[in-house]
């Protein structure tokens, strides 16, 4: 069952219905009964509610051969920037939350995370390798600005001289410029700004809540000129809605001071498939058919493939073709292909007292 609200209510959201988590045991169903009270004005705009994670790790290890790093670190689950096509969407379902409007308004912190990092990174056993934060979801999403969570597990990471790679959509990581700049004269930090469109018509719509298109370039810019390796990173690429950009998207990076570039094919994992569909329906009614066609076509006639060394890149005609203009496009404008930078382990030592001490021979 969803639970769907009118369209011109949701202004500033992504999804346009709030479906039932897989894993939800209770399901509510709306009775429309005439009362005036069921279209309040102030509930129809959905306000966020930021919810205290108890979560007692922080680092979370990755084995798939499809992503260039082995662990990760996720200050949030949910994100406000309400991107329909986010495949982390699902995760809220583990939580009895919805993937839809609940994923983007109903957003879980951590605030213990600098604390718990600090204890993992204290560990005997810890082997340093890069951190990645943003893996799942946006660090520098709006509750960042208020909780400075991010920030905090920046300067346990830049006190340890931990390397540390960041993928984010959000023009917020200048704050952080003081600590990102020291830790890259070291060759300690490297970011992936995600640039999708160049378009704020279609930005307002796919991604509400993110900075804008020409302020991602601004922050590409700000970031190279204090010295952090910057790259830019198209993702989604979707057929018949901002496929046509990959060129200009990777150019006007390349202009701002991006050095490296990554792309990566719409996957639709579980409930993001149907969330994606209906945003089609709303926004896009006129080429939805051919979007999925497009789609289906990259991902062997399927809406998804979770085949690990296809599920990024896709396959078929249309994929092939994304594929050799990503790649001719990126040496054309002197941009290094893919987003595995080699940052530095050599420097870490472990917080506190213990971690100035010398090994004892």
């Amino acid at each position: 069952m969803t639970r769907r609200r009118p369209a011109a209510s949701l202004r500033g959201r992504g999804a346009v219905s709030n479906p039932e988590g897989r894993f939800e045991t209770l399901a509510v169903e709306p009775v429309e009964d005439g009362w005036p009270g069921d279209h309040d004005d102030d509930e129809d705009r959905i306000p966020t509610e930021l919810i205290p994670d108890s979560t007692r790790s922080i680092i979370s290890r990755n084995e798939s051969p499809d992503v260039p790093f082995e662990q990760s670190v996720n200050p949030y689950r949910g994100c406000e920037h309400g991107c329909i096509y986010c495949y982390a969407r699902p995760s809220h379902a583990w939580l009895d939350m919805s993937p839809g409007l609940d994923f983007e308004t109903r957003i879980l912190f951590k605030p213990r995370a600098a604390e718990l990092l600090r204890r993992e990174l204290s560990r005997r056993a810890y082997r340093c390798r890069v951190l990645v934060l943003g893996s799942n979801t946006d660090p520098y999403q709006p509750a960042e600005r208020r909780l400075g969570i991010t920030r905090d597990l920046l300067e346990v990471l830049a006190e340890c001289r931990h390397p540390v790679s960041i993928v984010t959509k959000g023009s917020l990581i200048e704050r952080d410029l003081d600590l990102l700049s020291s830790m890259a004269r070291d060759n300690l930090a490297s970011v992936m700004i995600s640039v999708t469109t160049l378009s704020d018509a279609l930005k307002r719509v796919m991604e509400p809540r993110t900075a804008s298109p020409a302020r991602r370039l601004a922050t590409i810019r700000a970031l190279a000129d204090a010295g952090v390796p910057v790259g830019v990173l198209v993702a989604p690429v979707i057929p018949a809605i901002n496929d046509h950009e990959l060129e200009a998207i990777l150019e006007a990076a390349a202009d701002a001071g991006a050095d490296a570039a990554a792309h990566i094919l719409l996957r639709l994992p579980h409930e993001v498939a149907g969330l994606f569909r209906e945003w089609l329906g709303e926004h896009f009614p006129d080429r939805s058919g051919r979007v999925m066609s497009l789609l289906r076509g990259a991902r062997g006639g399927r809406e998804n493939d979770p085949r690990f060394g296809t599920r990024m890149k896709g396959e078929g005609p249309w994929a092939d073709l994304i594929h050799r203009r990503f790649t001719a496009a990126c040496r054309r404008f002197g941009l290094q292909v893919g987003e595995d930078r080699e940052l530095d382990t050599t420097l870490f030592r472990g917080p506190g007292p213990a971690g100035n001490q010398m090994p004892l021979i």
